[in-house]
């Protein structure tokens, strides 16, 4: 009985970690294409970016995942909307990986 439940808890944690991997690596390959270019590879734009646009390191943001999806979704700033060019999902796994770059 218990190498059963160990063997279950152990598939539970690989289903898990794997389909956490599968959304990082979706919202990765969308990051890359529309976000990097201003929010820079690791989430760290260029020191021109930075100014020109007003954008912080990944680090510094202290807004919920809610907040950053209305404002890609909407725009925010400077940032023009992605609204039309991305879909809700898309923006959320994009705005997943962008958290996870600290």
């Amino acid at each position: 009985m218990t190498k059963a439940i160990r063997s279950l808890v152990v598939l539970t944690a690989v289903v898990t970690v794997g389909g956490a991997m599968g959304f990082a690596q979706a919202g990765g390959a969308t990051y890359k294409a529309n976000c990097q270019s201003c929010h820079g590879a690791t989430g760290t734009p260029s020191p021109g970016m930075a100014k020109m646009m007003d954008i912080k390191p990944a680090a510094e943001y202290k807004t919920s995942a809610e907040e950053q999806f209305t404002a890609v979704k909407n725009g925010k700033n400077k940032m023009k909307p992605f609204a039309g060019k991305l879909t809700d999902a898309q923006i959320k796994e994009a705005v997943a990986y962008f958290r996870t770059l600290k």
